[in-house]
């Protein structure tokens, strides 16, 4: 975009404001802009530079942040040009003498000067249309968040644009932007943590350092194509402080239903098919499961059941082709009965040749050329691989657009579709000026916005916002019992109060993509995308060799979603290519074991998720999450966050980036001097001291990536196949019920200290939506005395919630012949030796 940067440099505090602690008046006639500043937490500042011409965002991805705190905590001393708030331990100070309000922020105890510093004479900015706001770049800062953007984690010394395109097939450390656009940056340091976070759906760029001049030094911009400013600023100790607090402005993580973390099957080709029909194709492929003993808990259909039957074969959304679906009700009860859901796509988009596009365009439903006065014309993916035809957007500021998509989702969930699947929702429009109808009954338009109805004011990531409203509505309208679950593509920090779920987008298959795969997911869980994962061997490209597929299958048991999705065109552009479990049987065995394994695992990548919807803590948390004291994790590799991440507190997940690699080096992380070890789940099983460099056995025909676990915790597992939710009413597909518990403990090695360790998880009945839901609460804790380990078990089910268990199973380490014991009378029973060499022990 052009520049055009002009600094108001002329202030004077307006005392008549009373609602905020400092309000600013430019007095330059040419340039009459506001500057304001105030506490809304003790924890966290909302700045906004606007005017006239530069109002604040219309519609923002967050609702304004009520004020919380006490007057008589906020301590505030100024002079004619300057103002100081201190707040507890951190201090905002304001200074306008020379030019453009010039902001610091600091924490008591930060060893590097303030967390952040306004850029002299050039803080905040007019730039055209749009504006800029110009801070300090520190380089021994290490920089995260910004939603979903190209490895490594730290964001430090690139730039980025604000936006979001469909980057099919993108390459993930150089391709920007992806599919996200959220600007909240994060600012992490050992001492202190800073969050800026800007509520614009405008697009606009972030330099994080990617820039510099010898005369204005180093130094961070966000630039903003349209519209005024509205900042909030974030202080806190620690990332948890910072994400957490983010949370009470964004919105907590939705609730996901239980069965969604099992194994979700997908590829463009079964929907694509003719011949058999797909649904034959799909319920084949859903049998083949079965045959194969691999569970599965759902289907991601893509598009290709909207085809049209006859030429041009255009993607029609809301419509179902019935040569490939003759009865799309009895296909959907009959993929029930196989246990399996449906998750079907749809696109937020008509082609002209869509059967209801013309009354779309008369009811005003898309966007207005300004150019031509009429409905707005641009090219959209069609058919195959590439292919393209004219056709118009979805506004979903008209009341027409947001009700026609509201009726075609719940249509949908009506014959028996389980999840929406927000799909192309990027909103990759060509022109700035395209016109918003802004009639949508929902949409607040202020006073001072009716008049600018352009899409670049009001952002293209609204409509991804809205998209995620219409879908999510629909969804609760027809079952309000039921949390309802819109999985989407796109998404802004708004789009996450009504989508449940994201994934990576259209990635490739190659080990560079499977390896910067684990930063993408560590900022996205830092920006509250939390139920998030990658399409497992590659969206886009060739087939992953037996090798490569093992390895992500392998890691991704280790996430919050486990997806194997694909469309690969090499072959066939309509139909692509799709990567089945059992594609390569010399490895489907292991395939078998590491999908099992990942069910067993279900309890408690759960129970993270549950925290992560209460506490906003991400359940996939980067090496130096807690560790903040250890030096180690604030240099490279560790920050880069590509070769290893926690999975909650218990598990240390690496892996295998290369082919032919047979050991992994993995970092344990040492909280402090008291700090315990770490026990290697794969064979030999060794006890490892924290704060050091390992290196792991990992052949992948035989151990598999390393995992570990801190010494002290403990994870619950349940069955190694798909179970029925307690919650769900109906069970035609006959699952077995989710009524067995075991907890695998991590206890010292015997003559260690006999400290107390205690682990808590929750469950609830999977299913019910949040007004209705009940979480229930397990914890339980063990020390070592000799050669016995004392156990005592809790359930606090006083929500209402009672798990289906009746008893809970002590699993040990491999190789630990350590007897277990309770320390309050409860009967165990010696359940032998499991074929891991794990003794077991039911309370």
């Amino acid at each position: 975009m052009p520049q055009q940067e002009r600094v108001p440099s002329s202030w004077a505090e307006n005392t008549a404001s009373l609602d905020k602690l400092l309000q600013l008046d430019c007095t330059d006639s040419q340039l009459p802009f506001q500057f304001t500043l105030d506490a809304l937490r003790p924890n966290v500042f909302r700045t906004t530079f606007t005017s006239k011409s530069h109002p604040l965002p219309p519609h923002p991805s967050v609702p304004l942040l009520k004020k919380q705190i006490e007057a008589a905590s906020v301590n505030v001393s100024s002079t004619s040009t300057t103002k100081k708030i201190k707040i507890g331990p951190i201090t905002a100070s304001i200074d306008w003498t020379e030019s453009s309000p010039l902001l610091s922020v600091s924490l008591d105890g930060s060893k590097n000067g303030p967390l952040h510093e306004d850029l002299p004479n050039r803080s905040y900015v007019v730039d055209g249309e749009g504006i800029a706001h110009y801070s300090r770049y520190n380089r021994d800062t290490l920089y995260v968040g910004l939603g979903e953007k190209a490895a490594p984690m730290n964001l430090a010394g690139r730039k980025f644009k604000l936006s979001a395109t469909d980057s099919f097939g993108y390459d993930i450390y150089r391709t920007d932007p992806l599919y996200k656009n959220i600007p909240l940056l994060i600012n992490a340091t050992p001492s202190g943590c800073l969050a800026l976070f800007s509520t614009t759906h405008s697009r606009g760029s972030y330099s994080i350092g990617a820039e510099m001049d010898g005369m204005w030094g180093r130094y961070k911009v966000l630039r903003q194509d349209y519209g005024g400013l509205e900042e909030y600023i974030i202080v806190g100790k620690t990332l948890r402080d910072i994400v957490t607090t983010y949370a009470e402005i964004a919105g907590y993580p939705l609730l996901v239903p239980r069965w969604a973390f099992g194994y979700l099957s997908g590829g463009m080709k079964y929907s694509m098919l003719d011949d058999p029909p797909a649904s034959e194709a799909l319920l084949d492929l859903a049998r083949k499961m079965k045959e194969q003993d691999i569970p599965c808990s759902a289907y991601q259909m893509s598009s290709g059941y909207t085809v049209a039957e006859q030429p041009p074969k255009t993607r029609n959304v809301f419509t179902w082709n019935r040569h490939r679906f003759s009865d799309p009700e009895a296909f959907i009860k009959e993929y029930h009965k196989l246990g399996m859901r449906l998750i079907a796509n749809v696109k937020p988009y008509v082609i002209a040749t869509h059967p209801e596009y013309e009354k779309l365009k008369a009811a005003n439903a898309l966007f207005i050329d300004p150019h031509t006065k009429k409905t707005a014309v641009t090219r959209l993916w069609s058919a195959g691989g590439g292919e393209s035809a004219e056709g118009g957007h979805i506004d979903f500021t008209s009341a027409a657009g947001f009700k026609w998509w509201y009726e075609g989702v719940k249509k949908l969930r009506q014959e028996g579709i389980d999840c929406i699947w927000n799909d192309n929702n990027e909103y990759t429009v060509t022109d700035d000026g395209w016109i918003c109808a802004l009639d949508e009954p929902s949409l607040e338009v202020r006073d001072e916005v009716k008049d600018r109805p352009q899409i670049g004011l009001w952002g293209r990531s609204l409509h991804t916002e809205l998209h995620g409203k219409a879908s999510h509505d629909a969804l609760v309208d027809v079952d309000p019992d039921v949390r309802p679950f819109v999985l989407t593509r796109s998404a802004t920090a708004g789009t996450m109060r009504y989508a449940c779920s994201s994934w990576s987008g259209d990635n490739t298959t190659s080990w560079a993509s499977m390896k910067g795969a684990n930063a993408l997911a560590l900022n996205a869980g830092m920006s509250l995308m939390q139920c998030y994962g990658h399409d497992i061997g590659g969206f886009e490209g060739p087939q992953p060799s037996p090798e490569l597929l093992l390895r992500w299958v392998q890691i991704g048991t280790y996430s919050q979603r486990f997806a194997i999705n694909c469309f690969k065109t090499i072959n066939e552009n309509n139909i692509g290519d799709v990567i089945e479990p059992w594609m390569y049987p010399e490895i489907t065995h292991l395939v078998r074991k590491a999908i099992k394994r990942r069910y067993a695992m279900i309890p408690y990548i759960y129970s993270l998720m549950l925290e992560s919807h209460q506490t906003a803590i991400p359940p996939q948390r980067w090496t130096g999450w807690g560790y903040e004291q250890d030096p180690e994790v604030w240099t490279a590799p560790i920050t880069e966050g590509e070769t290893q991440y926690w999975l909650g507190d218990a598990l240390l997940v690496g892996g295998v980036y290369e082919p032919g690699a047979t050991q992994a080096r993995v970092y344990l992380p040492k909280a402090s001097d008291e700090d315990e070890s770490y026990i290697n789940l794969k064979a030999p099983y060794q006890y490892l001291e924290a704060g050091q460099w390992a290196t792991i056995d990992a052949e992948w025909h035989g151990a598999g990536i390393p995992v570990l676990a801190k010494v002290g915790t403990a994870i619950p597992v349940g069955r190694d196949v798909q179970v029925l939710s307690p919650g769900e009413k109906e069970n035609v597909a006959n699952l077995p019920l989710d009524d067995y518990r075991a907890i695998e403990i991590f206890p010292p090695r015997q003559g260690s200290s006999s400290k107390r360790y205690e682990t808590v998880w929750y469950e609830d009945d999977g299913v019910s939506a949040v007004a209705k839901n009940k979480i229930s609460k397990y914890s339980i804790a063990y020390s070592v005395e000799g050669s016995e380990i004392k156990i005592q078990f809790s359930r606090d089910e006083t929500s209402g919630y009672v798990a289906p268990w009746k008893t809970l199973v002590v699993v040990l380490p491999p190789g630990d012949a350590r007897a277990v014991r309770s320390t309050d009378g409860v009967k165990v029973r010696d359940l032998g030796v499991d074929d891991e060499g794990r003794k077991r022990y039911e309370l």
